[in-house]
């Protein structure tokens, strides 16, 4: 049993025969702050909730930049769908922020969640649907926004990164340098 997932569930609609078979094939599991999930070069392998905690989906460049795509914080979900959908090699690695407690589900599994639990489906297919509204305005915003804007977006929409985050991730997500990153939030001290 895992209450605090099971309770995001009956939030979103599902009813508690879905919420108990969706819950009883999760694995749990506990990560430590900085622990990789899964590395670039393996495969994801598992759907992930985050039920405690703060994960991040990031990249390392030839020339040793990190390039955070994504956060998933408490009640998110999480994978590498390009790798989990076709099973190739992950061009990206997931770590934890901060120490996190997160479910697990085989694709095997979740597949055939999908299958047998409507209700999960479709609400599987708005997660999806907000995944990729999210990052059609993420694209946006990195292709044309400045380095203030793209601050003032990413503090209007993570609030409470903030005091999650160091610096130097907050400039990895948002792709500029973290000199750049520090006069911004200088500047704004002085207004």
């Amino acid at each position: 049993m895992h209450p605090e997932f099971e309770t995001y569930l009956r939030r979103s609609g599902l009813a508690e025969e879905a919420v108990r078979r969706v819950s009883d094939l999760a694995v749990a599991r506990k990560l430590r702050r900085n622990e990789l999930l899964f590395s670039a070069g393996e495969i994801c392998r598992h759907k992930v909730f985050v039920v405690s905690g703060l994960l991040h989906t990031f990249n390392i460049s030839a020339g040793g930049n990190q390039h955070i795509l994504q956060f998933a914080p408490e009640n998110s979900w999480t994978l590498d769908v390009e790798s989990y959908d076709r099973q190739i090699p992950s061009q990206v690695s997931i770590g934890a922020v901060e120490p996190s407690e997160i479910l697990c589900w085989q694709k095997k599994d979740f597949d055939m969640l999908l299958a047998e639990v409507p209700q999960l489906k479709k609400f599987a297919e708005g997660l999806i649907a907000r995944n990729i509204h999210y990052s059609r305005k993420r694209i946006l915003i990195s292709l044309s926004a400045t380095p203030e804007e793209k601050y003032e977006d990413f503090i209007q929409t993570f609030p409470d990164y903030l005091a999650r985050l160091p610096l130097r991730m907050i400039a990895a997500y948002l792709g500029i340098s973290i000199k750049t990153l520090t006069r911004i939030r200088h500047a704004q001290l002085l207004r």
